[in-house]
């Protein structure tokens, strides 16, 4: 795979990133099959539609030649970012930030399905609402159901028992879960403002906004990244939660994925409860 240089003079309407570890290739390729037909409808859509995409390789990427050939033809520019090992999470998207952006960028994960009108609806929602810099979709598991990804301030129970606790113990803090995770006021309908936290699977900002933030704090390696984020775009401009933007997210939690995962859980959740404030109850 060969590396497409941008310059500063290139001009998109989106740009987005997506960091990749050995990823599974058939999700990663979905992914970037529903980029492709996102873009399209885009297009369509508005003649400064054109989209391009960041690829931050931080090690293990298959040969994906033929999602790339499927990039090109649908005329969407696509960068490789590789050479630098795995730097981890917020440290890999920062490369593509540092690069040049559209009007809007995009952090997406590589286990992530668009809907057809995502980006439309995306686009369409930021330009009548000036004020908004951090917009956040409605987010689907496999089976069809909302996932509450919007989230309150983490208490360091709340994060045991999403995290790591058996499912079928859950119920016993079902309240506690709901007001963590916003369930009264997340649905499949109804835009919400602000909420304080939100997810790092699909974040769309105005690029001027995720500059002037300086994009992830690189001393999170993997996790809780997207929670500094998030609360620190309050500080420049809105959040706003858009149900009429729908995404289906594949990934699981960090419990489900080893220990190495957990670790790296703990790590990032002690130095964002550093930052932050600690919660205990």
């Amino acid at each position: 795979m060969t590396m497409k240089a941008v310059s500063s003079g290139d001009h998109f309407e989106i740009s987005t990133s997506i960091v990749v570890f050995r990823p599974d290739r058939m999700l990663l390729a979905r992914t970037l099959t529903s980029l492709v037909v996102a873009s399209a409808a885009l297009n369509r859509a508005r003649k400064e539609g054109a989209v391009h995409l960041y690829l931050i390789d931080n090690g293990g990427l298959p040969d994906m030649s033929e999602s790339l050939s499927e990039l090109s033809r649908a005329r969407i520019g696509h960068t490789l970012l590789d050479g630098h090992g795995n730097v981890g999470y917020g440290r890999g998207h920062n490369l593509a930030i540092a690069q040049p952006l559209g009007r809007y960028h995009l952090i997406l994960n590589p286990d992530i399905d668009m809907d057809p009108d995502a980006l439309v609806r995306a686009v369409e929602f930021m330009s009548t609402h000036p004020e908004a810099g951090l917009l956040t979709p409605a987010v689907f598991d496999d089976a069809g159901q909302l996932q509450y990804l919007c989230r309150q301030y983490p208490s360091l129970i709340d994060l045991f028992v999403r995290g790591f606790l058996p499912a079928s113990m859950r119920h016993l803090f079902a309240r506690r879960l709901a007001r963590y995770e916003m369930r009264a006021q997340i649905n499949g309908r109804d835009t919400l403002w602000d909420p304080l936290i939100v997810s790092g699977c699909f974040m769309l900002f105005r690029s001027d906004v995720l500059k002037r933030l300086s994009g992830f704090d690189p001393r999170y390696f993997l996790y809780f990244e997207d929670y500094d984020l998030s609360l620190r775009a309050h500080d420049v401009a809105r959040v706003a939660y858009v149900p009429s933007v729908r995404v289906l997210h594949h990934g699981g939690g960090a419990s489900r994925k080893g220990v190495a995962h957990i670790r790296m859980f703990v790590v990032s959740a002690f130095k964002f409860f550093n930052r932050f404030g600690w919660k205990w109850l």
